[in-house]
């Protein structure tokens, strides 16, 4: 089983304009579901604690009508932790999930930016999807680089900004930040599903995409536990050998002892 950590935006508000926002539902209740299936746990986190705000919950999804309404998972939305006093040494993977308000207040969260990369330091996943790659931004490795340099990442686009009627309201646009700290942008036509994995980076371009995002981390949770568990067998082995040639030793010194 791995622990992963679901981070989420405090914002609830679209800049000044008075529309409310916050974390997307189907964002979060999709890959919890992929996590959870499989036997993960699965925690939350929000950039400033408490009961991060959330968007509409489409009552003719059952996975988020689950989601809202699985104890455990309320439990823990209640009271999230901030990001800045989350433990990463926890965590197998963390999840950026998305929703307009992470334009505001992912960017510039230190907190936020020292937990993305102290997980993958230690050789853990990182995912994020449609507006939660602006959560991979200003993310820089304990190599000197940025965690989204040369890496291919995928994000909501321009075109889908414009789509959705929020191109006048955001702080910028995702996809051009991305690519001026070093990505390459791959996208699919607008509010189609695309999911890009890159080393140990999983991006999804909008809420069709968060399943997807969440399968693909799943796939590299099953290679490093087989991985795990391939060591650990070569391990027992060892120890098995090691064992064994020592009973054979003391047996050759008992039959040499008698003669």
């Amino acid at each position: 089983m791995k622990k992963i950590l679901m981070v989420l935006t405090s914002v609830s508000e679209l800049g000044d304009t008075g529309e409310k926002t916050g974390y997307d539902v189907a964002e979060a209740a999709h890959p919890w579901k992929v996590f959870k299936d499989s036997g993960h746990f699965v925690d939350f986190a929000s950039i400033q604690g408490g009961q991060p705000p959330r968007d509409t919950v489409d009552s003719d999804d059952p996975i988020q009508v689950a989601f809202t309404q699985d104890e455990a998972t309320r439990a823990g939305l209640y009271n999230t932790a901030r990001v800045d006093v989350v433990d990463p040494e926890q965590y197998d993977a963390v999840y950026l999930v998305g929703g307009h308000g992470t334009m505001w207040d992912f960017p510039d969260s230190e907190g936020l930016q020292s937990l993305v990369a102290s997980v993958y330091n230690a050789g853990g996943l990182v995912g994020a999807v449609c507006h939660g790659p602006a959560g991979l931004l200003n993310v820089e490795l304990e190599n000197g680089f940025r965690l989204i340099q040369g890496k291919d990442v995928a994000a909501f686009t321009n075109a889908e900004e414009v789509a959705a009627g929020k191109d006048k309201i955001i702080p910028f646009f995702l996809a051009d930040r991305l690519e001026e700290q070093g990505a390459t942008h791959v996208f699919a036509d607008v509010f189609q599903e695309k999911v890009v994995v890159d080393e140990r980076l999983v991006t999804g371009q909008n809420p069709a995409s968060a399943a997807g995002v969440a399968k693909e981390m799943e796939k590299l949770f099953a290679e490093v536990i087989h991985k795990e568990k391939a060591a650990e067998q070569h391990e027992a082995e060892v120890l098995r050998a090691e064992k064994n040639a020592e009973k054979d030793a003391k047996k050759k010194a008992a039959a040499e002892s008698e003669h």
